[in-house]
């Protein structure tokens, strides 16, 4: 039997108007601003005017460190949200938008697969509402003014050899990492060396993810960090007097995005700061609005649990006010046998000893995420070649780590495969049991925040910083920046910085190369290891197979 591929799967969706969809939700057709007919942004004065309902539940998905053999933890979100919807309980779905470099590069698109999927698939994956573009042009313009500023006598005094606002396009294009910009004569400006960070990355990208409204959204905008002087004082965004035209440039992408899943559930799609360099969450915004709209929200963070889920915990919910009911980590049979040392090729032979001995990453992040005082459930996201004796491997590990590992079968039969998986998340939801708090408190000093996150999430021995790094720590701490959470650019392969040491690996150091600090956002980004916050192609990228067929759809995507 044939298997559908997922864009097989999306483009034979029996997809409602949006308009209906917003219906249920309760939102005019007048609040919503259509995009075609099965996308619409939601209008912040609606957003206004649920502010006074009750919150619903929030259900955090997350998973273990990925595997090439995939997780399926936007699939597992989209699989829930249906499976609640199918009991009988309101719920809603809240994931970022894909960023066009992975899509095109190695790591496909971000709208679930299977029968648990959002739709439209294509649109969502390439160009959607706009979103980011429009991020990649306000962060453009800052970098215009920027130099325009420069060019026009410096007015404000920036030392030139000392711009920190990079540039950005949404585009994993590793030629443009380093730069030098303004060659060319008098007439180009004053030479200067520069880079390239992929959009997802930007600064921009974050506050948009984490601003409440559009005068939020001005004032950290105009709380960046662009550059400093001589004296090495720092010069903002709102000095240069780019917030305002940035804010015009952002007014609609602020606004969440409604679609739908292949069962006519409602999701929020919008925002997607990348999770290994980034804080890896979908919009603030988008969040809170469906927790005023629905009784339950699933949300997932980026990668694994160590990146995504801490972020999620210690930037997003302290910044936000929010606290998750229940956690939901995703794991598969095939990740096991990857961390037991099984080769990708030989993941379809039953291997218990290897899934056994591939369980401690699993295990790990069960412990992590119990430490935030937030119940976890482990959905074992079903491959037909999984085994009764592999899934009852898993199964019984997690059972000995106080947990309960449900099987789920979303990608081969939508909700009626989430059922179980959805009956047990709403019983842990409905229970309150949860005692959420993060894992360090904002006046530590952010030299012990990456040692405390190092330590406890990562299970290293320490963070090593050199002098320069920690003297730039206290210099921030000076400046009034020590309450800032911390934000960890590291590889998702690993709980180490070490891209091939799977498991759970202990006795390992974690190098900061960098820090940088982005005050309009609100945290500190801590640099790690060879991550990059400008990713490159793979030796054979998805966009050598994607294309149009003969009927002019598209063919490729994933």
């Amino acid at each position: 039997m044939s298997v559908k591929s997922d864009i097989e799967i999306a483009r034979a969706a029996q997809k409602k108007p949006i308009m209906e969809i917003g219906d249920k939700l309760g939102i005019p057709a007048a609040d919503l601003l259509p995009y075609g007919h099965d996308k619409a942004k939601v209008s912040q004065k609606f957003i206004n005017s649920v502010q006074d309902k009750e919150d619903g539940k929030l259900i955090l998905v997350t998973a273990i460190n990925p595997t090439p053999a995939g997780e399926g933890k936007t699939t597992t979100t989209v699989g829930l949200g249906d499976g609640l919807n199918k009991i009988g309980k309101n719920a809603m779905i809240c994931i970022r938008e894909a960023s066009l470099g992975p899509n095109f590069g190695m790591k496909g698109g971000a709208a679930g697969g299977g029968y648990a999927q959002i739709v439209p698939m294509e649109e969502m994956n390439l160009h959607f509402t706009g979103d980011f573009h429009a991020i990649t042009s306000a962060h453009s313009l800052l970098s215009a003014m920027i130099d325009n500023h420069i060019y026009w006598g410096n007015a404000l005094e920036i030392d030139t050899r000392r711009v920190v606002w990079r540039r950005v396009v949404d585009m994993n294009d590793r030629a443009l990492r380093q730069i030098t910009a303004s060659l060319g004569g008098v007439s180009n400006g004053f030479p200067r060396e520069a880079g390239f960070d992929i959009t997802v990355a930007s600064e921009v990208m974050a506050i948009l993810c984490l601003a409440k409204d559009l005068e939020d959204l001005q004032k950290r905008l105009g709380d960046m960090i662009i550059a400093y002087r001589r004296d090495r004082s720092p010069v903002f965004c709102r000095d240069i007097q780019a917030d305002g035209a940035m804010t015009v440039l952002l007014k609609d992408a602020m606004q969440p995005n409604l679609v739908q899943t292949l069962e006519n559930n409602p999701a929020f799609v919008h925002g997607g700061p990348f999770a290994n360099i980034a804080h890896g969450c979908n919009s603030v915004i988008a969040t809170t609005t469906a927790l005023k709209l629905s009784d339950y929200v699933v949300t997932e963070a980026g990668f694994g649990a160590d990146l995504g889920a801490e972020k999620f915990m210690n930037i997003k919910c302290r910044k936000a006010g929010l606290a998750p009911s229940v956690v939901v980590l995703v794991a598969t049979v095939r990740a096991m046998k990857m961390n037991g040392g099984v080769a990708k090729n030989d993941l379809n032979e039953e291997n218990v000893e290897a899934v056994k001995a591939g369980c401690p990453n699993l295990g790990r992040h069960i412990e992590n995420l119990k430490s935030f005082g937030v119940p976890v459930v482990v959905a074992i996201n079903h491959f037909i070649k999984d085994t009764d004796a592999e899934i009852a491997a898993v199964q019984d590990y997690v059972a000995a780590q106080g947990a309960e590992a449900i099987v789920s079968k979303h990608w081969a039969d939508g909700s009626k495969g989430s059922e179980a998986l959805a009956i047990r998340v709403a019983e842990l939801a409905d229970a309150d049991t949860a005692n959420f708090a993060p894992i360090y408190p904002a006046e530590m000093p952010l030299a012990e925040k990456i040692q405390t996150i190092c330590k406890r999430i990562y299970r290293a021995d320490e963070a090593i910083m050199d002098k320069k790094i920690r003297d730039q720590l206290r210099d921030w701490e000076q400046q009034g920046y020590g309450d800032l959470p911390v934000c960890m650019a590291k590889t998702q392969y690993s709980f180490s910085t070490d891209p091939n040491l799977r498991g759970a690996p202990t006795g390992h150091t974690v190098p900061v190369r960098e820090v940088r600090i982005s005050a309009g956002a609100g945290f500190i980004v801590a640099v790690c290891g060879e991550i990059m916050t400008m990713p490159g192609l793979p030796r054979n990228p998805a966009a050598e197979t994607i294309g149009l067929n003969a009927d002019g759809d598209i063919e490729g995507l994933f």
